[in-house]
């Protein structure tokens, strides 16, 4: 889903959170757009800099706002981080249910390789959404839901491979694909890869990995 299409869900989100995200939502096209307009360079803000570094002041600016309208939307840092992280989960969770839907036919093989790319492809349309979730600032309650959220796909995507595993061992086959996902994502993105070929190869070792550990979990 495009950032613009996702607006209404943002709103929805965060009318249903405590005070930190009751700033005024916004009632007219144009107020719409302001918030689109925040919520990207918020965006591009927490990326570069992570939830700690990056100030209100500046994520207003780069959104060519003034920081009055920024606390009109979002009174907090918090509450900014918080419906962005909840925009940006609303596209993985789509992303997730539609593989799910297409995924009924696949062999280990196709499986292992489609989540390995899966995460990677989001993480390139949404680079700030990892920075927010790894690293220490971005608001707890909402990091550990959109975990257990994607958690929870997980299973549902697994089970049709599985149909004869338990619950208890479905959700800790769901964890591990879980971190390999996110380790693919690091893989991707290691600054200490020599060359473009040489990331691609770990990736590709990765990827092994985990249609071995698949291939013998869902047997």
């Amino acid at each position: 889903m495009r950032l613009s299409s996702q607006i209404d869900f943002m709103k929805e989100s965060s009318q249903k959170s405590s005070a930190e995200s009751e700033g005024r939502g916004p009632r007219r096209q144009r107020g719409h757009a302001r918030v689109e307009a925040l919520l990207t360079a918020a965006a591009q803000v927490f990326a570069d800099k992570g939830y700690d570094a990056a100030t209100t002041t500046e994520i207003a600016a780069a959104a060519q706002s003034s920081i009055g309208s920024l606390y009109q939307f979002f009174p907090t840092k918090e509450s900014l981080a918080q419906a962005l992280i909840q925009l940006q989960a609303a596209d993985l969770s789509a992303r997730l249910a539609a593989m799910a839907e297409a995924s009924v036919g696949w062999d280990v093989d196709e499986l292992a390789r489609r989540l390995v790319a899966a995460l990677i492809d989001f993480r390139a349309s949404h680079p700030s959404f990892a920075r927010l979730l790894d690293t220490p600032g971005a608001p707890d309650s909402i990091v550990l839901e959109v975990r257990r959220a994607m958690r929870v796909q997980l299973v549902a995507l697994l089970a049709p491979h599985a149909p004869s595993l338990g619950k208890a061992r479905l959700l800790a086959v769901a964890t591990v694909v879980q971190q390999v996902m996110k380790s693919a994502v690091a893989l991707n993105d290691d600054p200490a890869a020599d060359t473009p070929a040489a990331a691609r190869a770990a990736l590709a070792e990765l990827r092994e990995m985990l249609r071995g550990y698949l291939a013998a979990a869902l047997s």
